[in-house]
């Protein structure tokens, strides 16, 4: 197998543009990782040339949403399970992403520094990480996972008690100020917060509102006085509204979303990750019975005919959509793009479903200046695809990105890429 050179042109291939469309027979120039010229008949000393034509190129995948140091939701299992194996399956979720296309991923709550700065120094492969390291949230809130009957304290993001994990309880805006500060501390590069309960959690609903709009205020302000962002799990009611309020970019899942916080958003600039694969999920075990407590079926089962009325809702008032996984089981990572035909057939166009799982996702996870499109200047994160992606549901079919570049590096190395022309 020959090595790829650090001047490489991928020649003839449908390129995604900035419409959301593709643009034919274009050939890319890719000079130490980065787009150096598109266009038409390029070359540059030293370059070796593939034959792409008949391929569909795009940049790498952006995932705004998931957590791939989770792989269970059994709690005896999480009790049970070393924080050194906790961490070696981490990275092999991380691969498993990687080679499904997703070259940026923003983990919700779960992994920590060490694992995002042990993929960008190369120790394993795996998606360019931003970490939020612990989900914030009050005392028996959605984020709390305590285990009643051994009286254990444990986050709902199935995350073990490593060494220097920060806290994740707050009540009342002085701790949240120091708990803010403390996953800063820890390397967090986003704050999540839960404004409200969720499904799975068995304390909480998902039209309650959790924190209080003085604990939100400060964790915004603690987080935006070090240029970081605050996401938070909303599913609707007072707590969305609360957190848009107080300033939050981004609003994950937001399945009750009204006209009224809609317009709010806008307003705000703030963004939607609706996450609608794995809230589907939840829905079919409920109807399967027998998975998911009582409680949690109840509720589950009352989300089944508002699932992606938010996207909807959302594209009317040009609010920004991105791709999220939420991904919570070791058997889902690397299957994040069958997110994409979802927010098709929640109301996004398809180029729109393409650009927020690409320029989008870029943008609100502020790199969009050098990534998320096949463009001069920018980074050669991409994917290759065989196939036209008109039909969305290519993207749910295992092995559908036959090529995924990385920094200019071939992750997954496609087979053009052995005959250079």
């Amino acid at each position: 197998m020959q090595p790829v050179p650090e001047t490489f042109v991928l020649r003839g291939a449908s390129v995604l543009d900035e419409g959301g469309g593709f643009e034919s027979e274009c050939d890319v120039l890719v000079e130490r990782g980065l787009i150096a010229a598109l266009g038409g008949g390029l070359d540059a000393p030293g370059a070796v040339s593939y034959d792409c034509s008949g391929l569909w190129l795009m940049p790498g995948i952006v995932d705004c949403h998931s957590h791939i140091s989770v792989s269970s939701l059994d709690p005896l299992e999480r009790l049970e399970t070393p924080v050194s194996r906790w961490a070696l399956e981490a990275a092999q979720n991380a691969r498993r992403v990687l080679e499904c296309g997703v070259t940026l991923l923003r983990d919700a709550g779960g992994a920590d520094a060490g694992i995002r700065d042990s993929i960008a120094d190369g120790f394993v492969p795996g998606p360019d990480l931003q970490v939020a390291v612990v989900s914030i949230c009050q005392t028996g809130g959605h984020a709390d996972g305590y285990l009643r009957g051994g009286s254990v304290q444990a986050s709902a993001d199935y995350v073990p008690d490593f060494p220097g994990r920060p806290p994740y309880l707050v009540d009342g805006p002085d701790e949240m100020r120091k708990t803010v500060r403390l996953a800063l501390r820890a390397g967090a590069d986003w704050i999540k917060l839960s404004t409200t309960g969720g499904v799975v959690s068995a304390h909480d609903d998902g039209d309650v509102a959790e924190l209080t709009p003085e604990e939100i205020a400060v964790a915004v302000f603690e987080a935006g006085r070090k240029g970081k962002g605050v996401m938070t799990h909303s599913f609707g009611g007072d707590g969305l509204t609360m957190a848009v309020r107080a300033g939050v970019r981004t609003i994950e899942h937001g399945l009750f979303l009204t006209e009224e916080q809609a317009v709010l958003m806008a307003e705000r600039g703030c963004a939607l990750v609706p996450t609608l694969f794995v809230l589907r999920e939840v829905v079919s075990w409920a109807e399967q019975g027998g998975i998911l407590p009582d409680y949690a079926e109840r509720k589950a089962l009352a989300l089944r005919d508002r699932l992606g009325g938010a996207v909807e809702l959302a594209r009317a008032h040009g609010i920004k959509i991105a791709l999220g996984s939420d991904f919570i089981r070791r058997e889902l990572h690397g299957h994040n793009l069958a997110e994409m035909p979802l927010l098709q057939e929640a109301g996004l166009t398809l180029e729109e479903t393409l650009l927020a799982a690409t320029r989008n996702g870029a943008e609100i996870l502020g790199a969009g200046d050098s990534r998320g499109r096949i463009a001069q200047g920018y980074r050669f994160d991409a994917i290759l695809l065989d196939e036209e992606p008109s039909d969305l549901a290519l993207f749910a079919q295992p092995g559908a990105v036959t090529g995924v570049f990385k920094g200019g590096a071939p992750v997954v190395r496609h087979e053009r890429l052995e005959a250079p022309v």
